[in-house]
């Protein structure tokens, strides 16, 4: 069925029939979790959640899509089980920006929110993970932005989205190893294609998927449950909502508060109400906690460790080490992610006055399942500490003395997989002579440097560690920066700019490069990290 516009009407059938899909199909998804840290099942709480909200959604009266994508996003959130269940509300809270103030939609305009919803999902999760419903979102998106570009019918669009997805979703097990050993795809990542299946069966056959008869268990294929046994290192699952005393009470201050009782944290904040996802040790506390800012609803504290033993089978598969491993350390969720996009295993956060201790490196190297494990420190302070966890482990460590994360960054890219460990050393070290480092940061004290004075709140140049640039002026001090990075040997300039940045500014400084030394080639990356305006790689 050729569709050339989406409207409210529209909107509400695909979400109905698409939280029904998925409620016909939730124990198969179900039946493929392999974390031992479940959060229940992912397949039931991904259900609950979008039925709660499509059943809302009936009593909507409002028929544009901005109204019906506004009611989607906040009655997810209220309703969302278990880690899926939010990041899902997140989803459909970034589809319902894209959405904001249109009646209906065309092709360009509705694969753009798609987009939005992704990157609103990345956004949510402190630690996003590839190989995930994160990334199934994410690669579906961008086949439809494609797609939109040289077709105006959404339901074309939608099936070569939906078709991407899924061409995405079989290849998870080879971004998450725990997947592979257990020869299974992606939870989360199923159920969303549910979901997107049942949505497109309204745009092409005019109808909507009806409930189903509940199907036994014993038909599911249960070929998830060799799970890997890891220790669980929080034991209480904690879900809550924070009805807010007022409308000036923010998430991220409570985010902040309680991030150090734990970890898998979310806090998403919505208007009037907070939503609280956190593995923790000590949930009474967080609960006083969340208390401060307002009147408690729907808590949920669970056991994983005993959800974990209950889910353990007799023969539980043999983990198996892979050749090669990689450890790295970052700051900043963008430069996370990018980490985990080149293959990296764990990325401890730290960095620059976060320097992570041998045992935080050590814990992270007894994770890794692999022959040889390569540690990137991305800093000089970090080395040190990386080169002592060789003595503390039985397993092959290999540290390549990366200060830098453009130095680590070029190491990575410069593995190669069929070459020997020894080679791979050499190659991966050689290649962090061949990037320049620049950084953008300010004084924090009066100090003299070399001879310089130096005034708090200067802005600083750093050259491969070193200040070479001090100005008053931001725009100046980056361009005599670049100035100073840029020879006649550089042809690629990647830009990382940080959380007190914003993206326009960081599209000046590449609007610069681009006039000034037109033989280079700009990237612009969203590195999130704290107290660098910029971190420059040039190569």
């Amino acid at each position: 069925m050729i569709t050339r516009y989406i409207d409210g009407k529209m909107l509400k059938r695909m979400v109905i029939s698409a939280a029904n899909h998925l409620e016909n199909n939730k124990k198969k998804v179900d039946a493929l979790n392999v974390f031992p840290v479940p959060d229940g099942d992912t397949g039931t709480n991904m259900s609950l959640t979008l039925l709660t909200a499509s059943n809302e959604l009936k009593t909507v009266d409002d028929d544009s899509v901005s109204a019906i994508a506004e009611k989607l996003a906040a009655a997810s959130l209220r309703g969302a089980r278990g880690n899926s269940g939010v990041i899902l509300s997140q989803l459909f809270r970034g589809f319902a920006k894209g959405l904001r103030g249109y009646d209906r939609v065309n092709a360009t305009v509705f694969a753009q929110a798609l987009k939005s919803a992704a990157d609103t999902a990345y956004k949510a999760v402190m630690k996003p993970t590839e190989g995930t419903i994160l990334t199934v979102a994410r690669e579906g998106a961008k086949a439809a932005v494609a797609a939109s570009q040289t077709e105006d019918n959404i339901t074309e669009v939608f099936k070569r989205s939906l078709n991407h997805a899924k061409v995405i979703l079989e290849k998870t097990p080879d971004m998450l190893h725990v997947l592979k050993q257990a020869g299974v795809v992606d939870a989360g990542g199923s159920g969303l294609i549910y979901i997107l299946e049942g949505a497109l069966k309204v745009l092409e056959e005019d109808m909507e998927v009806e409930l189903s008869i509940e199907r036994s268990y014993d038909d599911i294929d249960n070929s998830a449950k060799g799970i890997m046994a890891e220790d669980i290192r929080y034991t209480y699952c904690t879900e809550f909502l924070i009805l807010k005393k007022s409308p000036s009470v923010a998430g991220s201050y409570f985010k902040d508060i309680i991030r150090t009782y734990g970890d898998s944290l979310l806090v998403i904040d919505d208007e009037n109400v907070i939503k609280v996802h956190i593995h923790t040790n000590n949930p009474g506390i967080v609960i006083q906690e969340g208390i401060k800012l307002g009147e408690l609803t729907s808590i949920k504290i669970d056991n994983m460790k005993e959800q974990h033993n209950n889910l353990l089978l007799q023969n539980e598969q043999t983990i198996k080490n892979k050749e090669y491993g990689f450890i790295t350390v970052a700051v900043g969720e963008g430069i996370v992610e990018l980490f985990k996009d080149l293959g990296a295993d764990r990325v401890i956060e730290g960095g620059q006055t976060m320097n992570p201790s041998t045992n935080d490196i050590l814990t992270a190297v007894e994770q890794v399942h692999a022959n040889h494990i390569f540690v990137l420190p991305s800093n000089k302070n970090i080395i040190p500490a990386a080169e002592q966890v060789k003595y503390l482990t039985d397993k092959h460590v290999i540290v390549i003395p990366s200060k830098s994360i453009p130095q680590s960054i070029a190491a990575m890219l410069a593995f190669n997989p069929e070459a020997k460990v020894e080679e791979n050393e050499i190659k991966m070290t050689e290649a962090l002579a061949n990037v320049k480092t620049g950084q953008v940061t300010y004084a924090v004290r009066d100090s003299i440097v070399e001879g310089t004075q130096i005034r708090q709140g200067d802005i600083l140049g750093m050259e491969d560690g070193h200040i070479a640039v001090i100005g008053k002026d931001m725009v100046e001090v980056c361009q005599e920066l670049i100035d100073r990075l840029i020879d006649e040997d550089s042809s690629i300039v990647t830009i990382f700019y940080g959380k007190d940045t914003e993206e326009q500014k960081a599209r000046q400084l590449s609007d610069y490069i681009e006039e000034k030394f037109p033989d280079c080639e700009v990237e612009i990356h969203n590195g999130g990290q704290p107290l660098y305006y910029y971190i420059l790689a040039v190569e």
